[in-house]
């Protein structure tokens, strides 16, 4: 009984030390995963800021400018792209919405971002655009991989429509949690006008007609979660001029907006929530279970080296304590 026992928990021990790796290395790439229908929304304000006012193409002081971005899973186009691709793909329509302090829109740009649903490579397919121009990313956008790594990564700019190092800055805590924090600064560059202006009559090409262009340099700030790669605080120092032509009085050059970008706290609170949650689920797959069968192999294993030791010891018989004593010759019988 001994023996079966023994090669049966020799076979569990075998069967989950196998399993860990397996689930570390081959189940988790493949599991780990954006879902295709995920929606998301996030408020974010610059209080104070400086904002452009039409009527006179002056910057004037407000109380807060408010910036919703919004993400929308596409699922018919991840489908309809995985057929080409060979794999799972996500499509986010993003939009990023900007109100000035009375609930005008101050400028909206409309993104598809479409990429691998495990490594968040960006996948390059029809429909890839910011603000209706066609766009070829390079890098990531709004979230880094799952396992975010302590280095610089590659990080699109939808405004100037390149890509650039966003760098790691070192192991901060925000909130309880241990997170990465990263930056990017992107020098003064020209970048488009909006498709859409917050004043009627006044299209990108009347502008350009006039010969005003739009400036714009950004610092961004990230504190990523390394689990996940989510990002659970995000801030910019944002700016944005007018210059030149004869749209500004004199030619010269105006502020279209500036303020220090920050994420509402109501926010920043459910996002953290959010990702406190999924983070378990990763390190079920990249920690917990696979250290636990580990751990679970090894105990297994001792316990079955053990019932094979005593079963050895008790399937022997009783040493022998010594010699045998001589037997007494038998007497000769008598004569009758």
């Amino acid at each position: 009984m001994r023996r079966t026992a023994s090669l049966v928990l020799l076979a569990f021990a075998v069967f989950f030390t196998a399993l860990s790796p397996l689930m570390r290395w081959y189940a988790f790439p493949r599991l780990a995963k954006i879902p295709p229908g995920q929606y998301q929304d996030m408020v974010l304000e610059a209080r104070p800021a400086t904002l452009i006012n039409y009527g006179t193409m002056k910057a004037e002081r407000v109380p807060k400018v408010t910036i919703v971005q919004t993400l929308k899973g596409d699922v018919a186009a991840s489908d309809r792209i995985e057929k080409t691709a060979g794999r799972d793909v996500v499509v986010w329509d993003a939009l990023s919405y900007v109100a000035g302090p009375d609930g005008k829109m101050v400028s909206q740009i409309p993104e598809r971002y479409i990429f691998d649903a495990h490594s968040q490579e960006p996948v390059h397919a029809t429909g890839e655009m910011v603000d209706g121009d066609p766009v070829r990313r390079d890098g990531i956008e709004y979230k880094w991989p799952f396992l975010t790594e302590k280095r610089d990564y590659t990080y699109f700019d939808a405004q100037t429509r390149t890509s650039a190092p966003i760098h790691y800055k070192g192991t901060r805590t925000f909130r309880g949690l241990e997170v990465y924090y990263f930056e990017q600064t992107i020098p003064w560059t020209k970048v488009a006008l909006p498709k859409k202006m917050p004043v009627k009559g006044i299209t990108p090409q009347t502008v350009a007609k006039m010969g005003t262009t739009r400036w714009y340099s950004t610092k961004r700030m990230f504190w990523v979660d390394p689990v996940t790669g989510a990002p659970v605080n995000g801030e910019e120092i944002h700016k944005e001029e007018l210059r030149g032509g004869d749209l500004l009085p004199g030619g010269g050059r105006v502020t279209a907006f500036a303020g220090h970008v920050k994420m509402r706290a109501d926010y920043v609170d459910s996002t953290v929530a959010l990702v406190t949650s999924q983070r378990t689920l990763v390190l079920l797959l990249t920690s917990y279970l696979p250290w636990g069968f580990l751990a679970l192999g090894a105990a297994l294993l001792a316990l079955s080296l053990h019932l094979e030791a005593r079963g050895r010891r008790s399937g022997a018989g009783p040493a022998p304590t010594g010699r045998a004593a001589p037997t007494a010759p038998e007497a000769p019988l008598s004569p009758a």
